[in-house]
């Protein structure tokens, strides 16, 4: 069956970058020929032949997205399948490949060039591995991982990862992740980050293909790009373009504390203090309650969660605009779900007010933001696929008043942590990388989690 095969069935993001663990999502691309037609076949015959499928399960068909993926459940691995249809003879390093084609077939075959443009361009790919792995662990535990919240997502923070790998080449993994934190610590955004010179039509290189690239002098919306991580296979795209000013403020925060642990790590002490999870509901009081309902199944739910979290970052931004900067943003990048009720899900964005500075001493004033929480309902509702049953709340909460389902996992979340940490047992994929790293770098301390 394979030597007939008329396609094939390239890995990309964690998995074609070497950096996956036990549980990561598959990220693949499925290379087709011209005749093979993505609406139809991929998304339509395939589809209909993965729902018959008994080791497919979540199986969702998202033609319409910016990349327009099939994501599903094979045999409890979480896949994202992307679908481009060019001469399969054509070498997908070069700009040929993308010859004739629209913007959403480019932006699916990026997903391996970049990967593999990342990995020509870094000067010891087992070092930038072990970095990455080690970036990656702490970004997750910190809850700045998501592109779809507004967070740096996979491909940025490889490239980000990439960067410093460039700039200290002969440097240990060990050595490597304290610079990364002082070099993002004290990055002038937005400034972009970058591991080779974006190519341009214009430039004398191979064929002009017309295709639209990141460029603030003759594009006036990417220079209002505020954390800009541009990719390195053409046509360079900004990786971090759903960054808000919410969110860049929080990864700032983020970025100093780590450098004031690794510091102290410097002089005596435990690379433990560096991954402590962040808790998201012990440093704050006041809430944003987004409550994502359904009347119908799983399926329906899995839908309505997917478009709701695709937009809750114009929720962030909406609330900030609408306050003047004087109510502050920090969205949690994951749902709660309730274990009694399979129809809904919960997201939750803090609230805090900005510290009073001598200029500013007394407390900002008290704000009513039901205008604006309803305007972002009446963006939610505008989905194309919406159907009645599909509902959405905002509300404000405190955290004594949390639902009984989010302080039970909360809890229990908090029992597992001290049972790893009794069993010296941390994250499967980046234990072992951590405890390479510390041996290298010596005898490290602790230090205490700084609030943001």
């Amino acid at each position: 069956m394979a030597e007939h095969a008329t396609a094939l069935l390239l890995p990309f993001g964690s998995y074609r970058l070497g950096v996956h663990g036990r549980g990561s999502d598959i990220d693949a691309l499925v290379v087709g020929p011209a005749y093979v037609d993505r609406h139809h076949d991929f998304f339509d015959v395939l589809g209909c032949v993965l729902a018959e499928t008994e080791a497919v399960t979540e199986l969702q068909l998202v033609s319409g997205a910016y990349v327009p993926v099939i994501k599903m459940r094979f045999r409890g691995v979480q896949v994202d399948l992307l679908y481009a249809s060019v001469c399969l003879d054509l070498d997908l390093r070069g700009r040929s490949v993308l010859c004739g084609l629209d913007m959403a077939p480019v932006r699916s075959l990026n997903g391996v060039r970049v990967a593999d443009e990342i990995l020509r361009l870094v000067p010891d790919a087992g070092a930038f591995r072990t970095k990455l792995r080690c970036v990656k662990h702490w970004a997750k535990a910190r809850g700045i991982y998501s592109n779809a919240m507004g967070f740096v997502g996979g491909v940025g923070w490889a490239i980000l990862v990439a960067r410093v790998c460039q700039l200290y080449p002969n440097a240990a993994p060990s050595m490597l992740v304290p610079r990364f934190f002082r070099i993002f610590s004290q990055w002038k955004w937005p400034n972009p980050v970058m591991l080779r010179e974006i190519e341009h039509d214009d430039d004398g290189g191979e064929m002009p293909l017309g295709l639209p690239v990141w460029d603030p002098r003759r594009n006036p919306r990417d220079g209002s790009h505020l954390m800009p991580v541009i990719t390195p296979a053409y046509p360079c795209m900004n990786s971090s373009y759903n960054i808000s000013r919410a969110t860049l403020r929080t990864m700032t925060a983020e970025f100093e504390a780590a450098h004031k642990v690794c510091q102290e790590i410097a002089v005596a002490g435990a690379w433990d203090a560096l991954f402590r999870p962040f808790n998201f509901f012990k440093a704050y009081k006041s809430y944003l309650r987004v409550d994502v309902k359904v009347a119908g199944g799983e399926e329906d739910l899995r839908e309505w969660k997917g478009w709701v979290e695709s937009r809750l970052r114009q929720l962030v931004v909406r609330v900030e605009m609408a306050t003047a900067g004087m109510l502050l943003c920090h969205p949690h990048p994951h749902a709660y779900a309730d274990d009694d009720d399979r129809r809904r899900v919960s997201f939750f964005v803090r609230l805090s007010k900005p510290a009073p500075s001598p200029q500013q001493p007394q407390q900002p004033p008290q704000f009513d933001l039901r205008l604006t929480t309803q305007e972002f309902k009446d963006e939610v509702y505008t989905y194309a696929f919406w159907r009645p049953g599909m509902e959405l709340n905002v509300s404000h909460t405190r955290r004594k008043d949390l639902p009984p389902y989010v302080l039970e996992q909360i809890i229990s979340t908090d029992r597992l942590k001290r049972k790893r940490s009794d069993d010296d047992s941390g994250n499967p994929e980046s234990s072992p990388t951590v405890k390479r790293a510390a041996a290298a770098a010596g005898r490290i301390g602790s230090s205490s989690e700084s609030e943001t």
